[in-house]
Parts: structure tokens; C-alpha cells; sequence
């Protein structure tokens, strides 16, 4: 995992309190799901994309999106996700690596797992 996206997306202003968090490492990027607290301690959602990428001077950047969720739609949104994962695994089923096989890994993803 890049713990420097973790530490960076931390230290960016927010607009609530942080509650918890849980970053997801996929491939080339991290996912960050992001409890915040409202002053009137209110709980919402950030998912935030962090895609780390290497500048020509090798400096590292971080490409960030981020959506806010509020509990009023959690229910409609965890519908609509399900609904389009299901829609996509049922048309192109994920196909795992048989053993001996070689697959496609670039240099950024073995340093990646050597941090």
C-alpha cells in the first residue's frame, strides 16, 4: 500500500471530523473510504481515487477524485453498485491466472510491492 496516499490524504483540509477510515490497495491505486462527522455529529461518506503517478524528474504525485455520500443515499447508492457490479461480472467473468501462466506486471507495480 502507498502509506504516503494515506498520509497525504490526511493531511488535507476536510470539511468534517475524521472518524474512520479504510484504505484499499488495487493495483496501481488506493481507495480510501472515509468516515467524517458534521458539527451536529453527523456521519457521511468520502471515497476518494488515489492514483500514484512518477513525473519525469521521479518525483512522486498523487491524482485524486473524490465523491462525498450522505447516509440519506447509502441505500440507493449500495443498490445502484451492486446492481452495476452484478451487470458486469455476468457479462465478463473475471478470469484468474492458472499457475505457470505469465501475466502483465509493469515495473511500477513490483516496486510498489517491495515498499
Amino acid at each position: 500500500m502507498y502509506f504516503e496516499d494515506y498520509d497525504r490524504s490526511t493531511r488535507q483540509e476536510h470539511s468534517g471530523e475524521d472518524v474512520f477510515s479504510k484504505p484499499v490497495r488495487a493495483g496501481k491505486r488506493t481507495y480510501f473510504f472515509d468516515v467524517k462527522a458534521t458539527k451536529g455529529n453527523d456521519f457521511y461518506l468520502t471515497i476518494t481515487e488515489s492514483k500514484r503517478r512518477v513525473e519525469r524528474d521521479g518525483r512522486f504525485t498523487y491524482e485524486k477524485h473524490k465523491i462525498f455520500l450522505y447516509k440519506e443515499d447509502f441505500e440507493k447508492f449500495a443498490e445502484g453498485l451492486e446492481e452495476v457490479v452484478k451487470y458486469i461480472k455476468d457479462r465478463i467473468p473475471v478470469v484468474e491466472a492458472r499457475p505457470g501462466e505469465f501475466s502483465d506486471v509493469s515495473f511500477d507495480d513490483l516496486s510498489a510491492k517491495e515498499q
